[in-house]
Formats: structure tokens, C-alpha cells, sequence
């Protein structure tokens, strides 16, 4: 793949905030029209690199191009052609929907402004509500608000952090197949999500942990990637099982998945092993399951130290 065919293309990018490295040489690759997904802990400085990204920023160290411009030099160029939707609603909760709509139309100084308002509102299926206000919307509306108004200029890049957070699963499901229907126009995103659900619909996930980031691949390729092995125990007593296993070097991590455990480790065998120990003690049952995404997000997270907490390397 040749840079033109990345709509992201940096690499080092580095930004500290104090005493803080919140973001620590981090590169991303990501062509025209892929969604990508990027998964981290709170705090890890996912929110960060989308904003050096945009152009909200500026890195104190890197290089790179988005959207053929320098990430650097020309920040005010990416600036007009990203959308960039926010962890919270921004919006002005005393506007309707078609009139926050029209303002942001006025701020990028469209020419055919109402044109544009009218094609936002029917295609985030707004019409029928575009004179309520923004402020009496569900979480689920707001949502399609605030990106109808990240789309409204038809940007080529679309930069979404944590964008489902607090909305029901119905909605989330038709935010994702809007994003999907802006993929097949070409449209690129970047989104963090703490989903797993989510994270599967990406063609790629970058694992950010504190700053730096760890892993970067194809999506049905990262549990190979990670390495490890998951056994289910499945019983009236899992729980009993649970503290014993943790401590056990053999294994990566034990964690609940509703009733049962998961018991997860890198060695194939060993990790057999142990779950079947452990189910024969406790009268459970024990079976090997695929280690997907959300035990590889685990694994991965488990394995990596906190840079913000006392102590730890600046």
C-alpha cells in the first residue's frame, strides 16, 4: 500500500502534558474508506492522538500526512475537512435540530447551506423531528444529531470518540450501519470504543495502553495475534475457582463472562491443565472456547502498566 492510499498517515507522534507522556510515538496507518477501531483504557490517550490527528493539537514530536496535508504545517487544512464527533453532545440544547444544523452549515460557510441541512436531516432519518429541540432528544437522537453535523460539509475523514457511549443497544446497532453506509462512499473513520460489539465491525483495531500503542491489525486477526488460549468453566461453583486460578502464573487472567469463567492463558496446554483441575475440584464443566476480541482487549490491558499512576516511568 503507497501513502496515497492512506487517508492517516503519521508516525511518532508524541504529546506530553506536563510531567505526563499521554501519548508516546504513536504511528497509524489507515486507508481510504476503512473503519478503524481504537480500543484502550480511560486514560490511555486515545482521545489525545484523535485530536493531534485533526489538527486540535499539535504533537511536540512526529510527522505524517492527513488527508495528503502535513500534520504539522497545515493543521488548519485537516481542520475543515474532518468530522470530529466528541464524547459528549456539544450541541446548543436551545436550537432544533434544523436549526443547529443550519448553524454549523454557516460556520463552514456552504454555499448551498439549506440544500445541505435538508440532505443531513433525511439522511440521518431527522426530518420527521427537525423542529424539536436538541435539548428534549434521547441520547440515541442526539447522536444522530451530532453526526448529521459532522457530515453536513461531506468530509472525507470522520473521527468519532466514543460515540455511543450511554445510548441503548438499538441505537448503537443503527449508528453503526450508518457508518458503514458512509464507508461504502468512501468516507474514512477512526473511532475509540469500548464495545465489543462494536470493535468487531472495524476492518482494523490499533490497542492504545497508556500512550503507547501495542498492537495494530487486521480485526480477525488479533486474538491469533495476542495468543492465547481461553478455557469456559461452567458450574453452580465457578466462583470458588475464580481467586485460586488468578494466582496460578499460568494464567493470563480469570474473569466472569455472566455465569461462567473464562480462564485464559498463552500456553495451550498448561491452560487445559488447569481449568480441568479446577472444574474436577468444584464439579464444573470445562471446555476450550475461541479467545476472541474481548480476551484479547483483557489480555492485552492486563499487561500493561499505568503511566499516570504513582511510581510509574515518565
Amino acid at each position: 500500500m503507497t501513502s496515497d492510499d492512506l487517508v492517516i498517515d503519521v508516525r511518532g507522534l508524541t504529546k506530553s502534558f506536563g510531567a505526563l507522556t499521554a501519548v508516546d510515538h504513536v504511528d497509524l496507518a489507515v486507508p481510504r474508506g476503512a473503519i478503524y477501531g481504537f480500543l484502550g483504557p480511560n486514560g490511555s490517550g486515545k482521545t489525545t492522538t484523535i485530536r493531534l490527528v485533526c489538527g486540535l493539537l499539535r504533537p511536540d514530536a512526529g510527522e505524517g500526512r492527513v488527508l495528503g496535508f502535513d500534520v504539522i504545517r497545515e493543521s488548519e487544512e485537516i481542520k475543515v475537512r474532518v468530522g470530529y464527533m466528541t464524547q459528549r453532545f456539544s450541541l446548543y440544547e436551545d436550537l432544533s435540530i434544523r436549526e443547529n444544523l443550519a448553524f454549523i452549515a454557516r460556520l463552514y460557510d456552504l454555499d448551498d447551506a439549506d440544500a445541505r441541512v435538508a440532505a443531513a436531516l433525511d439522511d440521518l432519518g431527522l426530518s420527521a423531528r427537525a423542529d424539536q429541540l436538541a435539548g428534549k432528544l434521547s441520547g440515541g437522537w442526539k447522536q444522530r444529531l451530532a453526526l448529521a453535523a459532522c457530515m453536513i460539509h461531506d468530509p472525507e475523514l470522520l473521527l468519532l470518540d466514543e460515540p455511543t457511549a450511554g445510548v441503548d443497544p438499538k441505537a448503537r446497532r443503527e449508528f453503526w450501519d450508518q457508518i458503514r453506509r458512509f464507508a461504502d462512499r468512501g468516507v474514512t473513520t477512526l473511532v475509540s470504543t469500548h464495545y465489543m460489539d462494536e470493535a468487531v465491525q472495524c476492518d482494523s483495531i490499533a490497542y492504545i495502553a497508556y500512550g503507547k500503542k501495542i498492537l495494530d491489525a487486521p480485526t480477525a486477526q488479533i486474538p491469533d495475534k495476542v495468543g492465547l488460549h481461553a478455557y469456559r468453566l461452567r458450574g453452580a461453583r465457578v466462583a470458588e475457582a475464580q481467586a485460586a486460578l488468578e494466582r496460578d502464573p499460568g494464567v493470563v487472567f480469570a474473569t466472569r463472562f455472566g455465569a461462567d469463567l473464562h480462564v485464559v492463558g498463552k500456553d495451550e496446554a498448561a491452560i487445559a491443565r488447569l481449568a480441568k483441575a479446577a472444574a474436577e475440584r468444584i464439579g464444573a464443566t470445562a471446555e476450550p472456547v475461541d479467545a476472541g476480541l474481548e480476551e484479547a482487549f483483557i489480555g492485552l490491558m492486563s499487561g500493561a502498566a499505568d503511566n499516570a499512576a504513582p511510581g510509574a516511568p515518565r
